[in-house]
């Protein structure tokens, strides 16, 4: 299915700022909201649509990379959108209650506490040359990331500490307030929707449950792997809040160009000068390949634009379905600057015969 541009959806244009955005999707939000509609397939699609477009527009560095790539770049940085309604109330509960909540029996299905959240994912580049784009090779690099805290396993709380009850929602999560005829419904802003908060925060991690660390790992590049390529590590991310599942690492390949093979498809292609006595003769030469070299016959009479073929010398597939490539030869047969008189009486000797 073709998604529609998220500016068109939240009703928006592209210099839209942020409190614009958030206005347009709450009103979107309770137009379409599941409890609203009696949940109608098709209002829940559009509620599903408008908080997917709010969740990159009301992020920067999504936007940014929406902008300038639109959905196709969005996908390759690992943003898929949301599954369905639970996951949209999973992701977003925070934000539901900060500016949505309950209002005159309209609720937000008893979501308004903090659930545990997948972490971000990150993206990483990594460079290798056209012969380890073949062969395949291991990298390894270094990735700065949150991780759950050591100390306190990611709870946030000094271990040996435990937590008390909200004295502001008394363990609810969420408080209620009557805004004439209505009566709103909102995350507390005491203890962030948990109903309880810390008695003595971890030292470590100040509260918050993670730390910034760097890692150091090795990436296994296949062989035949093309440029601009991801590789997917699964948990490599960032750590999850409230011990949510960890993101997961997008790791970007880029193939450097060769100086004499360039590929098309899993074929190696290479350009190869002979003279014109090697053209006009037939020889045989030694030609590089990416395992090496090959001794190649040159016909006699061979032209300019002639392929000689080396089966089996090219890139294997990196799902390792297709077949090997080959490499292609393009002969270019070159013509002397410069002539000896002896080199010169020849040719012309040669030009008289018939």
């Amino acid at each position: 299915m073709i998604k529609r541009d998220y500016y068109e959806v939240l009703e928006l244009g592209r210099n839209a700022g942020d409190d614009e955005i958030k206005k347009s999707y709450r009103r979107l939000a309770m137009q379409y909201h599941p409890d609203r509609n009696n949940h109608d397939p098709a209002a829940e699609e559009k509620f599903k649509e408008a908080s997917e477009a709010y969740e990159v527009l009301s992020d920067s560095s999504r936007r940014q990379l929406y902008d300038a790539y639109g959905h196709r770049g969005l996908e390759n940085s690992g943003f898929h959108g949301f599954t369905d309604v639970n996951d949209i109330f999973a992701s977003m509960s925070d934000i539901f209650g900060d500016f949505f909540g309950g209002i005159g029996g309209f609720s937000s299905q008893g979501r308004s506490g903090r659930r545990p959240r997948k972490g971000e994912n990150l993206q990483h580049e990594v460079s290798i040359s056209f012969l380890d784009a073949a062969r395949g090779v291991e990298k390894e690099i270094r990735i700065s990331k949150q991780v759950d805290c050591e100390t306190c396993l990611g709870s946030g709380q000094k271990p040996g500490t435990g937590r008390e009850t909200c004295k502001i929602c008394a363990g609810t999560g969420s408080v209620t307030q009557r805004q004439g005829f209505f009566m709103l419904q909102t995350t507390c802003p005491n203890c962030k929707g948990e109903g309880s908060r810390i008695e003595t925060p971890c030292e470590d991690c100040r509260g918050h449950g993670r730390v910034r660390k760097t890692k150091t790992m090795k990436v296994k590049i296949p062989a035949g792997i093309e440029n601009a390529m991801r590789l997917v590590l699964r948990g490599e991310g960032q750590s999850g809040e409230l011990k949510g599942p960890a993101g997961d690492l997008y790791v970007f390949v880029t193939v450097e160009p060769h100086d004499f093979f360039e590929r098309s498809g899993n074929d190696v292609v290479c350009t190869v000068s002979i003279s014109f006595p090697q053209a006009a003769l037939g020889c045989r030469i030694e030609v590089p390949t990416i395992e090496g070299s090959e001794e190649i016959k040159i016909p006699e009479g061979a032209e300019t634009g002639e392929v000689i073929k080396i089966p089996g010398k090219g890139f294997q597939s990196v799902d390792g379905r297709s077949r090997i490539g080959d490499q292609q030869v393009f002969l270019r047969v070159t013509t002397p600057k410069k002539l000896s008189k002896k080199q010169k009486k020849l040719l012309e000797e040669f030009m008289q015969e018939k």
